[in-house]
């Protein structure tokens, strides 16, 4: 346990930071599976609406230093390249 005052501060910091980052990655990895299974059942309409939603979500993790930016671009493009599967 923290006996410092700044290492109690810190501990109270890094737990809401945790907190926040698990909030943020949960809710994204729940967005990317809806748009996965919009695209296993075949719903066009449906698989572009949550798939620019999830994008927008995955911008908003990498920008808040949740995921590696590099990590949000290829969740990103592995998505874009189900839907296109759809299309054809």
């Amino acid at each position: 346990m923290a006996n410092h005052k700044s290492a109690l501060k810190r501990n109270k910091q890094n737990a809401v930071r945790q907190a926040r980052n698990t909030h943020i990655r949960s809710t994204m990895r729940t967005y990317v599976k809806q748009v996965r299974e919009a695209v296993a059942g075949g719903d066009a309409e449906v698989a572009k609406t949550t798939l620019l939603r999830a994008i927008s979500y995955i911008d908003k993790a990498a920008t808040k230093g949740v995921i590696h930016k590099a990590t949000a671009s290829r969740k990103i493009s592995r998505l874009n390249k189900l839907l296109n599967t759809l299309d054809a």
